[in-house]
């Protein structure tokens, strides 16, 4: 890391301190909407993977403000608990669960959200490929959420990682939103291989049903919608019996194989080799 990128990590730090912020990331969704208009008319959003809450408190003081709204709605969704926030509902929930997505459309009186951001990420390994491949899959497992939540014309926010297969994710999103952008704020440091993808106008497809689909764990029904795909067989029910249609095939999923933890350093290997 060079010192100029030390610098700008060092102001950006001192700023989120002196302003309050839980997290120096918080300066990475002001500096988006300040770029793109992202909160401009919302009242209903969705902050999923929201702990320790950074983006929920930008949401906190830039939406929601002093409360004087009874429309806006802030829900932020995590598996950890994390501190109180003004005007924020906090849900202690799992993403890929139809349940959670059911308490967050409750808490907005049978409307849906403007707006969904999720500034998640996967413990990292070190290995870019894998990690790469772990924050497609929490992308596609929020996207999942999303389509349960995201009223048509609604914007989508999550984070991402550069990689080889960058046109794989855009051309999944674009099936779903008008206007798919990669996006760097000038927080982000310039080392790191972190930027955002910004989907703007949400449009699903004219037969896209949402369904509630892990995309890592639903291996067996993937084995089963690859064989009707070559059979040309109807499509299958998913475990909420609801019909899967030929929208919802587009998304092709990546399935590991074999156990990856045996994975060493091939430096390490000659090594021990010599």
């Amino acid at each position: 890391m060079g010192k100029s990128s030390k610098d700008n990590r060092d102001i950006f730090y001192r700023k989120a301190k002196e302003e309050g912020w839980r997290a120096r990331s918080a300066f990475k969704l002001i500096q988006i909407d300040e770029e793109y208009s992202i909160f401009e008319g919302v009242k209903k959003v969705v902050d999923l993977c929201a702990a320790p809450g950074s983006w929920s408190q930008v949401l906190s003081r830039r939406i929601f403000k002093d409360g004087s709204d009874p429309d806006i709605k802030i829900v932020a969704v995590d598996l950890q608990e994390m501190a109180p926030l003004k005007g924020v509902i906090q849900i202690k929930g799992d993403i890929t669960s139809l349940q959670t997505a059911n308490e967050i459309i409750s808490h907005f009186d049978g409307h849906l959200a403007d707006l969904v951001i999720s500034d998640g990420a996967p413990d990292v390994t070190g290995l870019h490929d894998i990690d790469f491949y772990g924050q497609s899959q929490l992308i596609l497992s929020a996207l999942n959420i999303t389509t349960q939540l995201l009223k048509p014309g609604g914007t989508f926010v999550a984070k991402m990682f550069k990689g080889d297969d960058m046109t794989l994710m855009y051309s999944q999103l674009k099936l779903f939103f008008e206007f798919v952008s990669f996006v760097k704020p000038k927080s982000s440091r310039d080392s790191s291989l972190e930027n955002f993808v910004l989907c703007q106008n949400y449009i699903p497809p004219p037969s896209y049903k949402p369904v509630m689909i892990d995309p890592v764990l639903e291996n067996q029904y993937k084995q089963l919608q690859y064989q009707q795909l070559e059979q040309h067989q109807e499509p299958i029910n998913n475990n909420n019996n609801t019909s899967v249609s030929s929208s919802n095939k587009i998304i092709v999923p990546f399935i590991a194989s074999g156990d990856l933890s045996p994975m060493i350093d091939i430096d390490q290997s000659r090594t021990q080799l010599n």
